[in-house]
């Protein structure tokens, strides 16, 4: 081992060691050619190797009371690279398929902790979407997913100009409440609505306070047939993706005066809406009547911890200087999360979906600190209470909702990664006690969906899919249909 200051691991670092909480995260690059196992390793050594977390083992500190601790290491690459040998010609099912249960049969696996916790795996298959399809695995205890993504972007370079770094759109500052209106009147108002927005906030953060901690102790979402069962943590995961136009999304969101993350979440709710009025009508014989009837029940209670990163946006070439340069940057888990209600019942207006779920995400991230609140309430209850009843509280808290939710803003042009172009992005994890999770990816002009499910609980993801693709439909041309679109 090189010399180096031993530095310990911070206590979220350390609840991802615990076993219900021992989470990968998964990067799946799908590739517009071949990929190139050598070229690969040597870029490897000049980005990845170079930064700390990837080059550290993450050792037992048996003169600190067993306290877990990061010692740089040696990096052999040949080791944290897997290029299986795949005679396409000879494959049993589709390539498609193979890709699909080969990175299935990975979420089976953990990762070796005697070297440092991550691997790439390269598959020179062709898909329907991609000439080959690598796989970047890394343990949770290294970061953040959104630490990852923008790490991986800062090994990226732009296909017309390889010179140059990827460039992300910046999150637009929301005003916390509609005082700009206000902000030149004179008199007694702009002091009035000020008190009452800081009430508002004062009083919004409260009520979810007191629902997280609720949702802690004993509140419950319904026992609908996507919610996890005990132990759905340690089970395999089948990660299925779809790749839509980003465009679509974008004509809504500029229609309605909204952001992606709003119409995502729209389709979100929309799909699991029909999704789950299938299921509950499934043992009936008449499935096209099914279809069309109301077979879910009255009130159902459907949360997603919705992740949302608290750090100030590490840009990607920050990150490229730190691997290039050795400067240094900030690290870790920083990451806070809402509990978002989904209301699922089937709607005449499919914009009707839209406006509610903008309506609550607007209440949740602009009047309230509810993911402050909730980062601030995770850390002290670590220091107060240790790793292992912080883990088994973090742990309720997420089998007592459905499903995880996330947004990651990708490049708005063609990227190369170490020189082979990148057809899309899926971002994904194993681990987590939701038996769903679903990312959405933007990456140029396509949004990427991807699931995360739990076989024994969602055994057909692509339905859902389905389902998800539909509704964005049915909401494009309902704007369309209406003449609200400005084209």
């Amino acid at each position: 081992m090189e010399a180096a200051e031993d530095e310990p691991l911070s206590p979220s670092a350390r609840l991802f060691h615990e076993p219900n909480f021992n989470v990968h995260v998964l990067s799946i690059m799908g590739s517009k050619s071949r990929i190139n196992p050598q070229v690969i390793k040597e870029q490897l050594v000049h980005t990845f190797v170079k930064h700390p977390r990837f080059s550290s083992l993450q050792v037992v500190d048996e003169k600190n009371n067993g306290e877990m601790k990061w010692v740089r290491t040696k990096v052999d690459v040949e080791k944290h690279v897997v290029v299986p040998q795949v005679d396409e010609q000879n494959l049993q099912e589709s390539p498609d398929k193979f890709v699909e249960n080969y990175i299935h049969n990975l979420s089976k696996t953990t990762l070796d902790k005697s070297k440092p916790l991550w691997d790439l795996h390269l598959l020179n298959v062709k898909t329907s979407d991609a000439e080959a399809v690598a796989i970047l695995r890394i343990h949770h205890s290294l970061g953040d997913g959104t630490s990852f993504m923008s790490l991986l972007l800062a090994c990226t370079r732009q296909i017309a100009d390889p010179d140059k770094l990827p460039t992300i759109p910046g999150n637009k500052k929301r005003p916390i409440d509609s005082l700009d209106q206000y902000s030149t009147s004179k008199g007694l108002w702009p002091y009035v609505t000020k008190v009452w927005s800081f009430m508002r906030l004062f009083w919004n953060t409260i009520v979810d306070v007191l629902m997280f901690m609720a949702t802690t102790v004993f509140l419950k979402d319904t026992n609908t047939p996507i919610k996890g069962r005990p132990g759905s943590e340690f089970n395999p995961r089948r990660i299925a993706h779809r790749t839509i136009s980003l465009d679509d999304l974008k004509l809504v969101k500029n229609t309605l005066n909204m952001t992606i993350n709003d119409v995502a979440l729209g389709v979100t709710q929309a799909g699991l809406s029909v999704y789950l009025n299938k299921r509950y009508g499934g043992d009936k014989k008449d499935k096209g009547a099914t279809e069309k009837n109301n077979n879910l029940p009255k009130n159902i209670r459907l949360r997603s911890t919705l992740l949302i990163n608290l750090r100030p946006r590490t840009g990607i070439q920050a990150l490229a200087d730190m691997m290039a340069k050795d400067t240094e940057t900030k690290w870790g888990n920083c990451v806070g999360f809402v509990l978002l209600p989904f209301k699922i019942a089937l709607r005449d207006d499919p914009l009707d979906y839209i406006r509610q779920v903008k309506a609550t995400i607007d209440r949740k991230k602009k009047n309230s600190l509810e993911a402050i609140c909730t980062f601030s309430i995770s850390k002290l209850a670590l220091k107060l209470f240790g790793i292992k009843t912080s883990s088994s509280i973090s742990h309720r808290i997420l089998t007592n909702t459905t499903l995880c939710f996330s947004n990651l803003v990708g490049p708005q042009e063609e990227i190369g990664f170490y020189g082979h172009p990148m057809a899309y992005l899926a971002p994904s994890s194993y681990g987590q006690p939701h038996a769903l999770m679903i990312n959405f990816q933007s990456y140029i002009n396509k949004m990427t969906i991807v699931l995360s499910v739990d076989e024994s609980v969602i055994p057909d993801p692509y339905q859902l899919l389905d389902d998800f693709e539909q509704s964005l439909k049915l909401i494009k041309d309902a704007v369309v249909e209406r003449g609200l679109c400005l084209e």
